[in-house]
């Protein structure tokens, strides 16, 4: 199904988020012409439904970069004369990168980076058909495939700042659904329901991070968390995605800081025990600093404080061994009737201070 609106050119200074519009220390070292080229570029892809606002500033200014190369384009008075698949253009990843070195300021990319043009800076525009191969059945990973602006989408990028720019621009979206919504679509599809507490359901992003949060909540606590009821759970793309303000009030929790904010925090009224969760994919265990930390942070609560590091299997768990610190315990959620409790006066429970 085609995307219900029409797209209106919106001006570089309105169509771009403030952070697309500053740039990267790069960007802003550039000429005044080449920054507006940029955010020109950035203001078409986000026109034909390219998601940007996604991604690192400098990864947006490589992807604008790529489409530049790809379409021949150096200046913004080059938009008319816009190269395509017609022309009989096109550039191979390394000449791309020749190609943006060559022709921007203070572009210094290397030349092994080839594979980053193909798998990061020309991918969205790919997938959204701006940007096409010069001959589609070869391997996308052929290093010989060149890149160029597709036929379809070049009348629009050519009426680009020009009183014609939105009628071809209707003209190529019409009918279209847009790269932007096709991932929203599988982003939402893919999203992850965990019931946080009776008939309270949320739905978290995709991902083994997210996953990792289900298991400590639907596997975890029901096993060892004397009865817990979660009062805080944020996840990658939210940090606050659920949090019962009373319920930390009533148990002394420090006031919320994202700097600070374990992943998980529970409550067990008939042991008063306070668990306090740290779900590691990638990183951030409960190590020493950070155990430190927490105690400081919850001197006054008049819970019983248990640290848990959550890893979704024992080969993650084997890579942060040396970083989990004494007094507190492991959670493997491939192994989920198990806990690993590092040392301490007693196996689960609060540690008692000397």
């Amino acid at each position: 199904m085609a995307d219900d609106h029409k797209f209106d050119h919106l001006p570089v200074e309105l169509a771009l988020q403030p952070e697309m519009r500053r740039g990267s220390a790069q960007f802003r070292e550039k000429p005044a012409e080449e920054q507006r080229l940029i955010n020109e570029t950035l203001d078409l892809l986000t026109a034909f439904g390219v998601p940007l606002d996604d991604t690192a500033v400098r990864l947006r200014e490589r992807i604008a970069l790529a489409v530049l190369a790809a379409s021949d384009v150096k200046r913004s008075s080059d938009w008319r004369a816009a190269k395509s698949r017609a022309d009989e253009w096109g550039l191979t990843t390394r000449e791309i990168i020749d190609y943006c070195n060559e022709n921007f300021g203070g572009e210094d990319i290397s030349p092994g980076s080839y594979d980053d043009v193909r798998r990061k800076h020309l991918i969205r525009a790919f997938e959204a058909g701006v940007i096409v191969p010069t001959t589609p059945d070869s391997s996308r990973n052929d290093p010989t495939r060149r890149w160029v602006l597709s036929d379809e989408f070049a009348p629009a990028v050519r009426a680009y700042d020009t009183p014609g720019f939105a009628a071809a621009l209707d003209r190529v979206m019409a009918g279209r659904t847009t790269l932007a919504t096709r991932w929203a679509r599988e982003r939402e599809l893919a999203r992850v329901p965990i019931e946080v507490a009776p008939g309270i359901e949320l739905s978290f992003g995709p991902g083994p991070h997210n996953q990792l949060f289900k298991a400590v909540i639907e596997q975890f606590l029901p096993r060892f968390g004397r009865g817990a009821q979660v009062l805080y759970v944020g996840d990658a793309e939210k940090r606050d995605l659920y949090k019962d303000e009373q319920g930390l009030r009533d148990v002394g929790f420090f006031e919320l800081d994202h700097a600070e904010l374990p992943d998980v925090v529970a409550y067990s009224r008939s042991a008063g025990w306070l668990f306090v969760i740290e779900a590691v994919h990638s990183s951030g265990p409960m190590s020493h600093i950070r155990v430190a930390r927490l105690r400081e942070l919850l001197k006054n609560s008049p819970a019983g404080i248990v640290l848990v590091t959550a890893f979704a299997d024992r080969a993650t768990f084997r890579k942060y061994v040396p970083e989990i610190a004494w007094e507190t315990e492991v959670w493997i959620s491939s192994d989920p009737d198990h806990l690993i409790h590092f040392n301490g006066d007693r196996f689960l429970g609060p540690h008692t201070q000397q």
